[in-house]
């Protein structure tokens, strides 16, 4: 059995098989990626909702001692490289371990993988902290600013990456070409837009090829295993 005990996280969210991958997440865009990766490259791995985002949990010692970042998700991997435990933090760093670990959703050949990443790091750098500050200044306490210019901003730069993907999609079903780690990567933070209330000022119905995207990954039954256990 393998010993996790020098990973203080563990004493908050004991391991119930240390076996087995450990994944600390929540249902967030960020947290569903790695459950839903991992569902699809059929990996045994046990699920620890941190309960929430507040800092009483993000800000703990125990959190911060696998991820000094705050956020989610994390992992320890107990099988990582030389037979050695491994923790990982930032989900796009941990998207990347596991296609290397299985050779799976990450491309054929090397062309193919660094094709895969550069949309995963378009998801990384882009979408995913421009989608986040629209949703603060569109949904939460940005919204109450009588000035409109960053909520002007934030929209408009949600548009030109939904218009990149969009046309990107013309000519494929899925953003590198293979299903792949970038896809697992970008449609959770599309799906955020509906909780945002933010689709009808995106122009979302007339995103025809994203629009099908989106359905066509959560069609998928390893996207569906993934959500219902983090439900």
């Amino acid at each position: 059995m393998a010993d996790l005990s020098s990973f203080p996280i563990t004493r908050r969210w004991p391991a119930q098989n240390p076996d087995i991958l450990q994944v600390y997440a929540f249902g967030t865009p960020n947290g569903r990626k790695v459950p839903i990766a991992l569902e699809e490259m059929r990996i045994d791995y046990e699920y620890h909702s941190t309960g929430g985002l507040s800092d009483d949990i993000m800000r703990s010692p125990e959190f911060l001692s696998l991820n000094p970042n705050n956020k989610i998700p994390a992992i320890i991997d107990p099988n990582g490289p030389d037979g050695k435990p491994l923790g990982l933090f930032e989900s796009g760093a941990i998207l990347q371990y596991l296609g290397d670990k299985t050779g799976r959703f990450i491309g054929k050949t090397a062309a193919e993988k660094y094709t895969v990443y550069q949309w995963l790091m378009w998801q990384m750098a882009g979408q995913g902290p421009m989608f986040g500050q629209l949703g603060f200044f569109y949904k939460y306490a940005g919204s109450k600013m009588e000035d409109p210019t960053a909520r002007n901003r934030y929209i408009a730069e949600a548009k030109r990456l939904l218009n990149v993907l969009n046309t990107q999609l013309e000519t494929r079903e899925w953003i590198a070409g293979d299903y792949s780690i970038a896809d697992m990567a970008i449609v959770p933070w599309l799906t955020t837009l509906d909780f945002y209330g933010a689709r009808p000022v995106l122009g979302w119905d007339d995103l025809t090829h994203v629009v099908a995207y989106e359905k066509r990954f959560y069609d998928r039954p390893a996207v569906q295993r993934a959500l219902a256990r983090m439900a």
